[in-house]
């Protein structure tokens, strides 16, 4: 039951974020200019248009490439050999619309989720866009992070910080550390955003504080890690405690993130018919299973 909680907690994780459909058509937005689709330098030309078919790049979209170089731009220490093949599309949207992400081809992207995209992106002082991530095979999705940094900055013509972005993919790996350790996605993120929502608010002051609020809120959310990946979180969060951010503005955007998720998770968990539907669907796979075997 826990594993198929997680699991549907991760797809609601996507309706969560992802954008919403039937509202009036606006037409360009002529502030940030075009909606920007970055693609993966490593792309074959099929996957590509592979890519560009999910992402719906049609009309008036402006198409760039994402390399080894950008890599070493926003990440210190980075490889510019990596191979770079997951993409996104962003278009930026008006102060206060806040930020919407999508991960438009699921099965392909394997490390990553919405939510860890979502806190990232704030990590490096992404806000107010509409993201969404492709890619054309099963991949890790942490190139597509630094191609939506170099999105935003022509989209916008707004420099990142890069120290923040490189605090940002320090943070990615982190996420995707801890959750290959065993612990599910969706509580990996709530963790970040819990811990960051703390530091926000409490403003510490040193690593020992940082490090009484990563245990209190390990604590609080009954997670089990590892000595090695404490310490990851603790040096990632004293890192992020250093950064030239507004915390009484980010705390606000990482309020309305956890609340949006936590509601839409609640719904579900506590909506009896759904339950009932999902054991009815069991029930047939396996009456099914069963009459092959018979």
């Amino acid at each position: 039951m826990k594993k198929m909680i997680s699991a549907i907690t991760m797809v609601l994780a996507v309706s969560v974020l992802s954008p919403v459909t039937g509202s009036a058509n606006v037409g360009i937005n002529e502030k940030f200019g075009l909606p920007i689709a970055v693609y993966g330098a490593n792309l074959s030309d099929a996957e590509k248009d592979s890519v560009a078919k999910s992402l719906e790049v049609t009309g008036e979209v402006e198409e760039i490439e994402v390399t080894g170089q950008d890599l070493i731009k926003y990440i210190k220490d980075g490889d510019s050999r990596a191979r770079m093949y997951s993409s996104a599309k962003i278009t930026r949207q008006d102060e206060g619309k806040g930020m919407v992400v999508e991960i438009v081809t699921p099965d392909n992207i394997t490390q990553v989720t919405t939510e860890m995209y979502a806190n990232a992106m704030l990590t490096a002082g992404i806000k107010d866009a509409t993201v969404e991530v492709a890619a054309p095979k099963p991949v890790t999705g942490h190139s597509a992070l630094v191609g939506i940094y170099k999105a935003y900055e022509v989209n916008g013509g707004e420099e990142l910080d890069p120290e923040r972005t490189d605090v940002a993919n320090d943070e990615l790996g982190v996420a995707t550390e801890i959750a290959d350790s065993g612990v599910d996605e969706a509580k990996v993120s709530e963790l970040l955003t819990e811990i960051k929502k703390d530091i926000a608010e409490q403003k510490p002051e040193s690593r020992e504080e940082v490090e009484k609020i990563v245990e209190e809120q390990i604590i609080k959310l009954q997670i089990e890690l590892s000595p090695e990946d404490r310490q990851l979180l603790v040096d990632l969060m004293d890192r992020i405690r250093s950064l030239d951010i507004d915390f009484s503005q980010w705390s606000n955007e990482l309020n309305d993130l956890s609340k949006t998720i936590e509601d839409k998770i609640g719904t579900v968990v506590n909506d009896d018919g759904f339950w009932q539907s999902v054991k009815n669907f069991f029930n047939k796979l396996i009456d099914g299973i069963r009459s092959l075997v018979s």
